[in-house]
């Protein structure tokens, strides 16, 4: 389940006001919001003036191959080597001297423009009643097809070199694209500690029917609609479609919820339940479906049982021995060390030593880092966190406030508009998300009890959000022969589906669920929050 359901609750408390507190006259408020909207244009404008002045100043490059080769009479000279290399350090002096730019001088510039842009884009989809995310991602592509809209240039280096092709080391577009790979990890490992493995086994039978409907009918419809519009392109492409469509992001679907007041009724509790479920299948059909493509020509079908067997195997294996072995042991020792900041350390650990473990059994990263929240509960660090007078979650907030924006931008970067001049990609785009939609309406015949809003539980499970930008990313770093399977215009149109369903699903659920009967009352010790997720969820109050 997203992190945006707490987030999206916390700053709901936090907007409400005290019994106490006065309330800002108007003109106030006005006049505030016109304060930071020109304090935004002024940092803007300074942001603008750096990129241009970036661009034109001198920057040491990497020596070109001509300057490397010496010439014949060069080679000769047994002193050459000793000459070059002190006229090389005397350059260097030379270029400090005269205003040399630090390589991480641009990362940093890159940095201010992403975050300060990430956040007004998400600020403003939030005012019209649309998820942060989209704002992110919508900034992200404008910056990277900056040069295809305006002709200016000025925001290349936020592009990635090709991993197969040698080029600057300290590229900021390759710096960029590590710190958000990085940031996605860290958004799984968020994903992970607001699940426990009590909450997979308490779903009940409607949460998991319906669960398990909304990745099977997706993925077929999925691997449908691949075969039919882009036939050419291969089963790996019309697999991985399929995988695709399979997410489910109800971080939107839970605020909609909560802001109606119906986060008590059935409905909402099945909608929740399933994301827990969710969240652990689509992990393991990506895992799956990661692992076939890869093998390519190769593929047989008993390694599609290795594969099923590595991705299960690690999962069951995180949860029943990394509790024991590694998890409650570290927690317990790091309890007795002395210093600031144990407690994010020790969790960064758990998090990043999984995702490693994960990658070498050939698995993606995410998967390992989903599986460390999930085995990480309060007991664990209850001491860590009242020695240091501080939650997991709350700590961590820093660090996802600087690399998750960062992920959410560079999957905008990657995507190519100029993709979009080929209407096929239309195509495909508008089939894959009425196929995203109609796939998750099958989840509404898993539930088992009479006299429910069947529509509202099928609505509730169509937003992608964040967790279809994850797979897609996937899709990007897959290739068979060294040659990437999914195209710039596939992953324009997934993006495009993605977007499309996170837009359409708070109005349609707005629509079907006060069309019902009215809302039962919220429950004061849960603040509105069901009763079994209030329980499962008590760390994530601090969000």
């Amino acid at each position: 389940m997203s992190p945006t359901v707490f987030r999206a609750m916390r700053q709901m408390r936090f907007f409400q006001s005290s019994p106490g507190a006065p309330s800002l006259l108007p003109d106030v408020q006005r006049g505030r919001q016109l304060l930071l909207l020109l304090t935004l244009a002024g940092l803007l404008g300074l942001v603008m003036t750096s990129v241009a002045t970036a661009q034109a100043a001198p920057v040491t490059d990497m020596a070109t191959p001509e300057a490397v080769e010496p010439d014949a009479a060069a080679a000769d000279d047994p002193g050459h080597e000793l000459h070059a290399a002190d006229e090389s350090h005397a350059a260097g002096h030379d270029d400090h001297a005269g205003g040399h730019i630090d390589p991480v001088a641009n990362v940093l510039l890159a940095i201010v423009i992403i975050l300060l842009l990430a956040k007004v884009g998400g600020d403003l989809f939030e005012r019209v009643g649309m998820p942060a995310v989209l704002g992110e991602l919508v900034i992200g592509i404008l910056i990277g097809n900056a040069a295809l809209i305006t002709g200016w240039h000025g925001f290349d280096f936020f592009h990635a070199p090709p991993e197969a092709q040698l080029g600057d080391p300290y590229s900021a577009g390759a710096v960029l694209k590590m710190l958000a790979g990085i940031g996605v990890v860290l958004l799984l490992f968020e994903v992970g500690l607001e699940s426990s493995v009590r909450d997979m086994m308490s779903v009940g039978s409607s949460s998991l029917l319906v669960a398990l409907l909304g990745v099977v009918a997706p993925m077929g419809l999925g691997y449908l609609t691949g075969l039919f519009f882009v036939p050419e392109a291969g089963w790996q492409v019309h697999l991985f479609l399929g995988a695709t469509l399979c997410a489910t992001s109800v971080g939107i679907t839970a605020r909609v919820l909560k802001d109606l007041g119906r986060s008590q009724q059935r409905e909402s509790q099945i909608i929740l339940g399933a994301a827990v479920i969710d969240d652990v299948l689509g992990l393991v059909v990506l895992a799956i479906v990661s692992g076939v493509i890869t093998q390519g020509a190769d593929f047989e079908p008993m390694s599609l049982v290795v594969i099923v067997l590595k991705a299960f195997g690690f999962l069951f294996a995180a949860v029943l021995l990394g509790t024991r072995l590694f998890t409650r042991p570290l927690f317990r020792i790091a309890s007795y060390l002395r210093g600031h900041g144990m407690l994010v350390a020790t969790a960064l650990v758990v998090c990043f030593g999984f995702s490693w473990l994960a990658n070498q059994v050939g698995l993606a990263p995410i998967v390992g880092a989903f599986a460390a929240g999930l085995i990480l509960e309060r007991a664990h660090y209850r001491e860590l966190g009242k020695k240091e007078n501080v939650e997991l979650e709350e700590a961590l907030e820093p660090l996802t406030a600087l690399l998750v924006p960062i992920f959410f931008v560079q999957m905008g970067i990657m995507v190519d508009l100029s993709s979009f001049a080929d209407a096929s990609v239309w195509g495909l785009a508008a089939a894959i998300t009425v196929a995203a939609v109609i796939g998750k309406q099958v989840c509404a015949f898993g539930i088992l009890e009479k006299g429910l809003n069947r529509t509202a539980v099928g609505l509730g499970m169509i937003p992608r959000g964040e967790v279809g930008l994850i797979f897609a990313n996937v899709g990007l770093a897959l290739q068979v022969g060294g040659v990437p399977v999914i195209s710039p215009g596939t992953y324009s149109a997934v993006v495009v589906m993605v977007m499309l369903t996170t837009m359409v699903t708070p109005p349609l659920l707005k629509w079907s669920m006060t069309s019902g009967a009215a809302p039962e009352p919220e429950s004061p010790e849960t603040g509105g929050e069901p009763v079994e997720e209030s329980a499962a969820h008590s760390t994530a109050d601090v969000h």
